[in-house]
């Protein structure tokens, strides 16, 4: 596993936040988690591009951060449930701000996002 060698720039909050929430599928998982997809299961099933050893790496990333508990049951096979904590909870409605601000701009943001790729270009047309 990938292991830091310097320490990252901590200066303002948005250094801070993007180092808690870096990661492709962890503001995903944060809000999956809010909506009651506690199973790491349901959570592989909301996000099927993600390959079950990243989402266990940023489940496991939003944990040290304090964002979500990992409940084990004592059963077999193991149950395993995710929960936010208060702390995460407290970044529910800036990520429900920043989806909100997403999808007034879809149209021009997938347009902007779209133009890398060439091929789909000759698929749109």
């Amino acid at each position: 596993m990938y292991e830091r060698k310097t320490i990252p720039n901590l200066n303002c909050g948005l250094d801070l936040i993007g180092e808690v929430l870096y990661g492709k599928w962890k503001i995903r998982l944060l809000w999956f988690i809010n909506e009651g997809h506690k199973r790491p299961s349901e959570l592989q099933r909301k996000i099927p591009d993600a390959s079950r050893r990243v989402l266990n790496i940023q489940l496991n990333e939003l944990e040290e951060h304090e964002l979500v508990t990992r409940k084990i049951y004592p059963v077999v096979p193991p149950k395993v449930e995710y929960s936010l904590t208060e702390f995460g909870q407290s970044l529910i409605p800036v990520i429900g701000t920043l989806g909100h601000w997403g999808d007034e701009h879809q149209e021009r943001l997938r347009s902007l996002i779209i133009r890398k790729f060439p091929a789909a270009d000759t698929e749109t047309k």
